[in-house]
């Protein structure tokens, strides 16, 4: 802007001598400013072709940092929902996993309880058969084995056997059969309340019902499970799925308390590690606190 400035001023001061000197005078300084004037547009012009130029790359620049910030974003973004998903896959996997644990746990439960019977039969047989040879009276060899629960539930006897009941309703569990596996293990309740699996089968009704998002009524039977069966092997179980079922629905801070007492009660246990993955995805740290966002 200033040489263009410069160049009026030239332009005028050579109308202005053109004007007042002699013609000899006038003709020479007009020819010397003309000479100047030449030179400061070529001036302008080259300077105005190289800001032109520059303008140009700076542009083009921009362009290709503003579409490579959106490449990244796009990239950030995909990446973003890939690890989502790929946390939930191993959520869903995790909680898979532990289902299949928990009814592998059920199936060795059960055998050793079968085992521990054949194993006493075995023994009053052996007593009866010594009895038998030693003469002594009024002993005889026992009538067969005893249906479990039958001793202390009369109407079991009107039901099918309790192996039989509760690996018909844990088959069904597992099939996806949920009404009539939770019709099972009621049945299993009601006539084999004292046997060891009644707290498995009081926590798969529980588990029935958090699978149909009945929260409220799962979170109800899990705490069963806790206050009738605290013995049990599924007591740690109940006590998670009671805390996912608090904060399903909504109640965050009882969530939270519950699966702070499960990893105080059961430090070791698989349970206790999917509740300090959940405290930790919920920004619960090991004191109990949570953290904030940092104020913007």
């Amino acid at each position: 802007m200033r040489l263009r400035n410069n160049v009026a001023w030239l332009a005028l001061a050579a109308l202005l001598l053109a004007a007042v000197l002699p013609a000899a005078a006038a003709n020479k300084d007009i020819i010397q400013l003309q000479t100047q004037v030449q030179a400061l547009q070529d001036q302008v012009a080259r300077m105005q072709q190289s800001i032109d130029m520059n303008m140009g790359a700076l542009k083009n620049l921009v362009e290709q940092s503003a579409d490579s910030v959106n490449k990244m974003n796009t990239a950030v973004n995909d990446l973003q929902q890939r690890m989502q998903g790929q946390a939930s896959d191993t959520n869903g996997r995790m909680e898979q996993v532990s289902g299949q644990i928990q009814s592998l746990h059920d199936t060795v439960d059960e055998l050793k309880s079968r085992l521990a019977k054949v194993s006493k039969q075995l023994d009053d047989m052996q007593q009866g058969g010594q009895n038998l040879a030693a003469g002594q009276p009024g002993m005889t060899a026992p009538a067969g084995p005893p249906t479990p629960g039958a001793d202390s539930n009369p109407a079991a006897s009107q039901a099918p056997p309790a192996n039989v009941l509760y690996n018909n309703a844990l088959r069904d569990y597992n099939s996806g059969k949920y009404d009539l596996s939770s019709q099972e293990f009621n049945d299993y309740i009601r006539y084999y309340s004292n046997t060891d699996l009644a707290g498995n089968a009081q926590f798969y009704l529980a588990d029935i019902e958090y699978r149909q998002g009945n929260f409220e009524a799962a979170a109800r039977d899990y705490d069963k499970v806790l206050e009738q069966y605290p013995g049990g092997n599924k007591a740690a179980a109940a006590q998670l799925k009671k805390g996912y079922a608090l904060l399903e629905l909504g109640q965050r801070e009882a969530g939270i308390r519950e699966l702070k007492s499960l990893t105080g009660r059961y430090p070791r246990s698989i349970e206790a590690s999917q509740a300090r993955d959940r405290l930790r995805r919920l920004g619960v740290t090991s004191g109990g606190t949570v953290n904030k966002p940092p104020a913007r």
